[in-house]
């Protein structure tokens, strides 16, 4: 069974306005207090981390096979998240970008000085908040086959975690504008076909012998081999709004995984789509999220979201079902489509509130509400 597991970056608001406030460093520490023990060697480990902004905080989950732990997982770090920023007078807010108007603060430390110095307002303005996917894999080789092979689904996982429809204080007309931000990066984006785990490697470090990126930690592909684990890491998603979201992702990423591996140790080579389709695939999700057309993954032609989703949902079904999640699945993205996902709620708040500080207060408590309480 392949572990999973997830990171998480969530916006520090204001309990009042729901204005982003720079206060990492304060939270952070108040997670430092908390994990202290009395009488043990120091400050204990504990799952937070400072992003690019002070307005961020990052968390990420143990490593887990099962899909009700890894909910417990989310849940639990987004509670220990909420009272760490309530110490502060903040509060934690699962959105992708803020829909009121910031200059965002740079964090401290070497590289992220380096980052503003070599990219400038790109730098300035990536205040926006992912969720990342962690899939095991026997090793580098198997690892790059996967990427070769889940390609052209990354989209539809856009789509479906699409939470990020304001920017400064307006609608940007995107389901997820976070994705657009994102690929200003200059490593950002689809990738092509490798074709073995050498020519990964041979790419990124011409990639990083340029001196455009800092180090290996800047290949930001839409899924790469992860530099600290031994996974596939998937980046295409928005953080979500819905707690059981990202455990519905990480279900269909590890699903991805299974049903790429399974095709390269059968011979099956990976579908050649050209980079510049799956840069308009990934345009079109962005724009449309659930609420437009998509590009079919294996047609490239236009069709609905619910078509998408389920074509996708047929693609890793057999790995899905293998692995238990099957009901999981189903049911998630059954909701998911009637529902809707982030952008939808947060445009539908905004015609309830009338006001984007009200969407982003009403979304920072949908962040913790209802989550499963720990055993």
């Amino acid at each position: 069974m392949r572990s999973v597991g997830v990171e998480e970056e969530l916006l520090l608001v204001d309990a009042d306005s729901g204005a982003p406030l720079a206060v990492s460093g304060a939270v952070l520490a108040a997670a430092d207090r908390k994990s202290w023990q009395p009488g043990g060697p120091g400050v204990q480990d504990h799952r937070f981390e400072s992003e690019l902004h002070k307005e961020q905080l990052e968390f990420a989950t143990r490593p887990v096979t099962e899909m009700g732990r890894l909910q417990e997982e989310i849940s639990r770090s987004r509670r220990e998240a909420a009272r760490h920023a309530d110490t502060v007078g903040a509060r934690v807010a699962a959105l992708a970008t803020s829909p009121l108007p910031v200059q965002p603060s740079l964090n401290t430390g070497t590289r992220y000085r380096w980052l503003g110095e070599q990219f400038g307002l790109t730098t300035q303005e990536q205040l926006t908040c992912g969720c990342h996917v962690h899939v095991s894999v026997d090793s580098d080789e198997e690892g790059v086959a996967v990427l070769d092979r889940m390609r052209p689904w990354l989209s539809v996982l856009t789509a479906m975690s699409a939470n990020s429809p304001f920017w400064q204080g307006q609608d940007s007309e995107y389901a997820s504008y976070r994705s657009r931000v994102w690929n200003r990066w200059p490593s950002a984006g689809p990738v092509g076909v490798f074709g073995s785990a050498d020519r990964y490697h041979e790419q990124v470090d011409a990639m990083v012998a340029t001196g455009v990126l800092r180090d290996e930690g800047m290949i930001y592909f839409d899924a790469r081999l992860s530099a600290a684990y031994p996974t596939v890491e998937v980046r295409v998603a928005d953080v979500c709004l819905d707690a059981s979201t990202p455990v519905l992702l990480a279900a269909l990423v590890r699903g991805l995984v299974e049903t790429s591996s399974r095709a390269w140790q059968e011979g099956v080579p990976p579908a050649r789509v050209g980079t510049g389709l799956l840069r308009l695939a990934s345009w079109r999700a962005g724009r449309s999220g659930l609420d437009g057309p998509l590009l079919h993954p294996e047609t490239m032609r236009e069709t609905s979201a619910a078509d998408a989703v389920r074509a996708l949902c047929r693609h890793v079904g057999e790995a899905v079902a293998d692995h238990g999640d099957d009901d999981l699945v189903r049911e998630g993205v059954a909701r998911l489509l009637e529902t809707g996902n982030g952008a939808r709620v947060q445009r539908r708040l905004l015609a309830e509130e009338g006001s984007l500080g009200r969407v982003v207060t009403r979304c920072a408590l949908m962040t913790t509400s209802g989550l499963p309480q720990p055993r």
